[in-house]
């Protein structure tokens, strides 16, 4: 591989040839370790205990790669992770079903943005919880995104993040969305944090064997490799 850029001063540089792992190992790692990120999700299908790891049969793709291994916790301690890792200023990557009550025009994702109400008097979506519509195939992982920033309230909980997503900059403020927490409760999965910031007693649920999940669960989509 070979390149050329311009850095944020504008000054011109070039990389290469170099091997993609030569890339990783000089000009990524010392930023993004993968070897210090854990993966944790929140499932809450009766089936899934919390403090359990979970993998499923056939996700893995890569030769000779590390397994995955799902850390399955209440979502709220997904939320306090994001906030520390976003507080000490490191992007947090995330899984979560997009689509579901987003307004993508003005990008925001939150529970009250659209009245279904108004027309029929009849929600839809959210009457299930969140572990039924998992059970009854209603809610799945479909996307991934990238938490860049996080408000908190007096308490210092979370109350809305700012999410960097790909597909331009037309949706939202520039390509930048606004997420309320209590969608994440909802909606989101699954949070890649750096292992600094997780707790010993969470790290230590690594250490037990995962339970396998069939290849067709829904927590087959999005895992990263």
């Amino acid at each position: 591989l070979s390149g050329a850029y311009y850095d944020k001063s504008k000054a011109y540089k070039s990389i290469g040839p170099i091997t993609p792992l030569e890339f990783y190992e000089n000009h990524v790692k010392p930023i993004f370790n993968v070897e210090h990120k854990v993966c944790l999700v929140n499932d809450p299908r009766p089936s899934s205990m919390y403090d359990q790891t979970y993998t499923v049969d056939c996700l893995g793709n890569v030769v000779g790669g590390r397994p995955v291994l799902y850390n399955n916790q209440q979502v709220e301690k997904l939320l306090q992770l994001v906030a520390a890792s976003l507080k000490a200023g490191e992007a947090v990557w995330f899984g979560c079903e997009v689509s579901k009550r987003f307004a993508s025009k003005q990008g925001i994702e939150d529970l009250s943005v659209h009245d279904f109400k108004l027309v029929f008097d009849v929600d839809i979506q959210t009457p299930l919880s969140k572990a039924d519509r998992l059970i009854f195939g209603e809610s799945a992982m479909t996307h991934a995104m990238l938490f860049t920033a996080v408000s908190l309230d007096a308490n210092g909980d979370v109350t809305k993040l700012r999410v960097e997503n790909s597909w331009d900059e037309d949706r939202g403020e520039k390509g930048y969305l606004v997420m309320t927490a209590e969608w994440f409760k909802e909606f989101g999965f699954e949070v890649v944090i750096d292992k600094s910031f997780v707790l010993p007693e969470i790290l230590q649920v690594f250490d037990m064997d995962p339970i396998v999940l069939p290849a067709w669960d829904c927590f087959s989509k999005g895992g990263p490799a």
